[in-house]
């Protein structure tokens, strides 16, 4: 796991103990490496200064750009999801700010994560960077092409709303591989599990949800994130 510094300004250590006892282990997570994980990851260093107060409350979060940092308890209901061994290398869609993509880190072997909006990427490659993590490799671009020269990944985490499922990251899952990813309006989707067996799909519906738009070839149209491409 990283290293990211601590802020002394203000007690963000009893913030995150009661975000995991209040919103995470009350609500059923389970995963004790992922409790242990965001008991530690200082989540308030990947927000905007002025909303560090905010940074472990029961909400999204604004990072700029028009797109939100994850509610912790749909940050650990996805990671969980992926079912992770330690072994993994896993894609992520959505950079964001870094936040998931750090837990990612500190849970597998290594994580590739694509974001699509160039200030996004950079702020979350100087933090990441500053963590100390050395497991992640980053890059601008259209996340609904997913990575095909670093497949086949063993999970694949989107952290954005499709109206659709995304081929590309169908064909770029292993066998045996899990991919958790909210489809659905752009107003709400449902979090879904698809895992790849025998070389079948098999899709699980894990509840309701609400994200940004996942905006791409596949995804949202780049002009207007309420039409879908064709």
């Amino acid at each position: 796991m990283g290293h990211l510094a601590r802020t002394p300004i203000r007690d963000f250590e009893v913030a995150r103990r009661r975000m995991v006892a209040e919103q995470l282990v009350a609500r059923g997570i389970t995963d004790g490496r992922i409790l242990e994980v965001m008991s530690a990851i200082p989540r308030h260093l990947f927000v905007e200064e002025a909303f560090v107060d905010f940074a472990y409350g029961d909400f999204p979060v604004g990072i700029g750009e028009g797109q939100t940092i994850s509610q912790p308890f749909i940050v650990a209901l996805m990671t969980q999801a992926l079912l992770l061994t330690g072994r993994e290398r896993v894609l992520e869609i959505g950079t964001g700010c870094g936040y998931q993509t750090a837990i990612l880190a500190s849970l597998v072997a290594q994580v590739y994560t694509v974001e699509r909006v160039k200030l996004l990427a950079l702020k979350a490659r100087r933090i990441l960077k500053e963590g100390g993590y050395r497991n992640i490799v980053l890059r601008v671009g259209d996340g609904t092409d997913g990575w095909p020269t670093m497949a086949p990944f063993d999970a694949i985490l989107v952290a954005a709303g499709s109206p659709t499922m995304p081929q590309p990251l169908l064909h770029q899952l292993a066998e045996g591989g899990r991919l958790v990813i909210p489809i659905g309006s752009s107003e709400e989707q449902e979090l879904v599990r698809v895992t790849k067996r025998g070389g079948r799909m098999l899709e699980e519906k894990l509840g309701a949800c609400r994200f940004v738009p996942l905006v791409g070839k596949f995804g949202w149209h780049p002009k207007n994130p309420l039409q879908k491409n064709r």
